[in-house]
């Protein structure tokens, strides 16, 4: 196995989403944030209901795949199109399809650790995000929102 470097460090910076939830989000934060081929990497941790109870209302995704994955409690998810998932502590809900990859060798301090590892192939795409629609180009966000406008956003394609 070949050893990577980081290469850089993105720090999460607070923010609030969906109906007022608050959160911290480091990739996706701005465009310069970004992490090919990743959007948005959201961290919500909280003893408080006011900060969450809120949730997200309902809003559709095109063009991309969700992952959520609970590190502790209890979390109702659910998208757009109805597919749920009742996550407790280590659950994870995917809105796609993940693929088997590499081996990942970790070693821990006395004290152990957490970490969330995520890869993925860079796309080397471009990227149009506009509120819950991420696609490559102006013509294809203006047609999603067409799309949802109409009630077809979850059709088949042709």
């Amino acid at each position: 196995m070949t050893p990577r470097t980081v290469q850089r460090l993105i720090a999460a910076q607070p923010t609030a989403d969906g109906a007022g939830v608050k959160l911290r989000r480091s990739v996706g934060q701005a465009p310069s944030a970004r992490l090919d081929p990743f959007l948005m990497l959201d961290h919500f941790s909280t003893d408080q209901p006011a900060d969450y109870i809120a949730g997200f209302p309902s809003h559709p995704h095109r063009g991309f795949e969700t992952v959520t994955y609970l590190l502790d409690g209890h979390l109702l998810h659910e998208d757009h199109p109805g597919h749920a998932g009742d996550l407790n502590s280590g659950g994870v809900h995917v809105a796609g399809v993940l693929s088997d990859g590499g081996a990942v060798e970790l070693t821990g301090g006395a004290e152990g650790g957490r970490l969330l590892l995520l890869a993925g192939r860079p796309l080397r795409e471009p990227v149009v995000q506009y509120g819950p629609f991420a696609m490559n180009t102006r013509e294809e966000i203006e047609q999603a929102i067409r799309d949802y406008q109409n009630g077809e956003l979850t059709r088949d394609a042709a």
